[in-house]
């Protein structure tokens, strides 16, 4: 099969090397355009791009599906079979017409819970003890096609968007390779989802970012793994304002307030949260600074408790 990919982030990097290694016939890389990235404001390419290059696959990379120019250039590759893993563009009907076997999608998600663009992140944000990967064909309505299959994983209590977005990428990756080798056979199944079970994963702001100490411990936490890599969960400690990168339970209780500083020491600050149970904040970074365990940074910068 003539085979188009589309992806943009290391999860879908992951995707293509694994159906390229499979040898599949990818006629074509479709990622988004390069952007201006860190204080030097140089153009980046994504990791997507960075490996088409690299094994010397074409590259495409159009701003919008509306130019008919764009279109029939898609149309000119003739591919049979277009996959699509966290691409970050929406494909017009037009598009998805084009391939006699469709499009199909890998989602982070166990479908048809956490339809969106931050599943991976709101898996953990709201405090799932599972999560998974479904390879769906596309349809015009987000995320909304018929299933293909799933694959599911445990959470790990403290593992971080991160970390987690590596194990879904290699899972991803398998699904992946076993769904174009079902399509190519003919095997391929189709299941409609169920609409009373949708949820939705929208995107996620750095309005996102400050800390509500009101809220229980192991919302606190889950707070800080989801928000990792961006757009970190951040905190006002003694008139400063911090990026928080790891927050870990305690046995302590207290009737202190919320948001209280109750002790610094060997493993960092311990804080008062809303359920009266204590956390500590582990890691941290201070504005201008740089990424550090919490008391290496208070060992030199003394706070007011």
């Amino acid at each position: 099969m003539r085979i188009v990919f589309m992806g943009t982030p290391a999860i879908s990097a992951t995707c293509l090397r694994r159906i390229h290694e499979d040898g599949c016939n990818i006629v074509g890389v479709y990622t988004k355009p390069d952007t201006p990235k860190n204080r030097g404001m140089k153009m980046a390419m994504s990791e997507v791009k960075v490996y088409a290059q690299s094994v010397g696959l074409p590259v495409y990379q159009p701003t919008t599906f509306k130019d008919d120019a764009v279109v029939e250039e898609l149309k000119a590759l003739q591919p049979d079979l277009i996959l699509v893993v966290a691409y970050g563009k929406i494909l017009p009907q037009r598009v998805l017409d084009i391939p006699p076997q469709g499009c199909i999608n890998i989602h982070a998600s166990v479908l048809p819970a956490l339809r969106g663009s931050g599943p991976i992140q709101w898996a953990i944000l709201n405090g799932l003890d599972e999560t998974g990967v479904t390879a769906m064909y596309m349809a015009a309505e987000m995320d909304a096609g018929d299933m293909i299959e799933v694959r599911k994983t445990p959470i790990d209590p403290m593992e971080t968007t991160e970390e987690l977005m590596a194990r879904l990428a290699v899972i991803g990756a398998g699904l992946l390779s076993d769904t174009v080798k079902h399509v190519a056979d003919g095997t391929v199944t189709r299941t409609v989802q169920d609409p009373s079970q949708v949820t939705f994963a929208p995107m996620l702001s750095k309005d996102m970012a400050p800390i509500d100490w009101s809220r229980t411990s192991r919302q606190i936490v889950d707070h800080v793994r989801g928000l990792i890599p961006w757009p970190v969960a951040t905190t006002e400690l003694d008139g400063k304002r911090f990026k928080i990168y790891r927050v870990e339970y305690t046995d302590k209780t207290t009737d202190k307030a919320p948001g209280t500083l109750l002790e610094l020491h060997k493993k960092g600050l311990d804080v008062a949260c809303g359920d009266g149970k204590v956390v500590t904040i582990t890691q941290l970074q201070a504005e201008g600074g740089k990424r550090m365990a919490a008391p290496d940074y208070f060992r030199g910068h003394p706070i007011q408790l």
